[in-house]
């Protein structure tokens, strides 16, 4: 776990940085800038391209890290892993562009009453398409060379720094609304080249490949993988977006523009998760290659826990400080009614951040197909409760919907990878921490509202309730590379003190 958690914590200071440029971007710029239809209209366009876009993937990035210990040999060489790698996209991109434009007036039609400029820039979607596909395909090949911190640095702080300015520059009217959504789409078409040519830095990017290294039994097992993780793709992937789907179609842009800003809150919850799981899933399938369940799920218990310490420490300060966060952001009333859309929202992240690794185990190892059955189990539980929950209580609907679906599918999936890997998550360090988050959560509860200034009163709670995690962290001895931190720590700050006596 040791370079796992060291990987980690350099992502995630760069995932900081980038939450910082995110939080300004998303919680005061669009809201001061764009309409709530308009932030609608981006994440609908967003959120369309990434779903055909995994569809046309092929199961591109999850094959490079179930199949690149296949590729090397003693020499470290890769056999022309690149060449392979770009053949899926490039195959999915030929299938599904022109089934996207087959089908546009059947897809417009289910967005034509209640999100009628979606459709007016649908065709923007194409090309979105094409961007994020070879970024992501570029990504992963990064990500299986262990090298995560530069994508991420693109990803996380690039991307978000150039949409920042561009919703400025159409806040101040140099941008139309077409302007607008152009350069939106052209910042992926950014990030590609500048991922690209990071790759081609650190590593030999070559289009050869050797025809006799990848014969029939490996070509055959590359074939069934990426045939059962597409049709998986097909259910899965799309409940990460049927939310914001079926308010845009069921309810219009302008709820959805609320809804997006209310996700984003709960979006900085995972963001330790996204570093950690980056560097873990290459060393869990190589593990899985060898068939050696003991260190692929002494892996699953330690990234399990500190995805659960990591998203459950952030919930809670993000819960407590909620109505400050309200207070604080332009047009903060707007949003204030989503408040019950934050708390199912991010039970259900911390449960997904938890469990996650749980089905990447079961993608890389020889029980891959039954991730096919949890993937449909998923959609349909997803599509049900979406369909019945947000016409009555609107998007605090499609929230509590998306909770559902996760306490449902998780709890199959644990069962999955139990009876199949003997995979289990839990330990008494689980049980702690849940229980120190909710007795925080109880302290703060008892904590007087200290001053009518939003910023003032969340110091104020954020320094108490900080101090003591802190505190019992330590004490509870929850998480051993945290206590070593919080001891190098107080060495530092004793050595300090004592040059200073000097």
């Amino acid at each position: 776990m040791g370079i796992i958690f060291r990987q980690s914590i350099k992502s995630t200071v760069v995932h900081w940085i980038g939450a910082i440029v995110g939080m300004i971007t998303m919680l005061y710029i669009q809201p001061s800038f764009l309409t709530t239809k308009e932030i609608g209209l981006m994440k609908v366009l967003y959120e369309s391209g990434l779903l055909i876009c995994t569809f046309a993937l092929l199961g591109a990035p999850s094959s490079a890290i179930r199949f690149f210990p296949y590729f090397k040999n003693n020499k470290n060489k890769d056999n022309g892993f690149f060449f392979y790698l770009l053949i899926l996209p490039s195959i999915g991109a030929i299938i599904f562009i022109p089934l996207v434009i087959f089908l546009k007036n059947i897809i417009i039609d289910f967005f034509a009453e209640k999100s009628a400029l979606y459709v007016e820039y649908f065709n923007w979607v194409i090309p979105l398409i094409l961007f994020l596909m070879y970024w992501i395909t570029f990504e992963s090949y990064s990500n299986v060379k262990m090298r995560i911190a530069v994508p991420k640095l693109i990803r996380e702080i690039g991307v978000r720094i150039l949409l920042l300015a561009i919703y400025v520059l159409y806040g101040f009217k140099v941008l139309t609304l077409t302007e607008l959504v152009t350069c939106a789409i052209s910042v992926y078409a950014v990030a590609m080249v500048c991922t690209f040519f990071y790759i081609r830095k650190f590593d030999s990017v070559t289009l050869k490949y050797d025809r006799k290294f990848i014969g029939k039994p490996l070509q055959n097992k590359i074939l069934k993988y990426t045939g059962f993780l597409f049709l998986a793709a097909v259910s899965g992937n799309i409940l990460n977006q049927l939310d914001v789907f079926m308010l845009a179609s069921l309810k219009g842009l302008d709820t959805t523009g609320v809804y997006t800003i209310l996700i984003y809150i709960v979006a900085m919850i995972d963001m330790p998760s996204r570093a950690i799981s980056a560097i873990s899933a290459p060393i869990a399938a190589d593990s899985l290659k060898n068939d050696d369940f003991e260190k692929a799920n002494k892996l699953y218990k330690e990234v399990s826990l500190h995805q659960l310490l990591s998203g459950s420490i952030i919930f809670m300060f993000i819960w407590i400080n909620l109505d400050n966060i309200f207070a604080i952001i332009p047009n903060g009333a707007t949003f204030a009614p989503g408040k019950w859309v934050v708390l199912f929202l991010g039970i259900a992240k911390i449960i997904t951040m938890t469990l996650n690794f749980g089905g990447v185990l079961i993608s890389y190892s020889r029980y891959y197909y039954w991730s096919l059955f949890f993937s449909f189990f998923i959609f349909g539980t997803g599509f049900a409760a979406n369909l019945l929950l947000i016409p009555i209580l609107g998007m605090t609907g499609a929230s509590l919907a998306t909770l559902t679906a996760c306490i449902l599918s998780y709890s199959v999936q644990q069962w999955i990878v139990l009876k199949k890997i003997k995979g289990n998550p839990y330990t008494i360090n689980t049980i702690k921490q849940v229980a120190l988050i909710l007795t925080l959560v109880g302290i703060n509860f008892l904590l007087p509202k200290w001053s009518q200034n939003p910023f003032i009163d969340a110091a104020y709670r954020s320094i108490i309730v900080g101090l003591l995690t802190i505190t019992f962290l330590y004490k509870l001895k929850i998480s051993a590379p945290i206590n070593r931190i919080i001891d190098k720590s107080v060495e530092k700050i004793k050595t300090f003190a004592k040059i200073q006596k000097k």
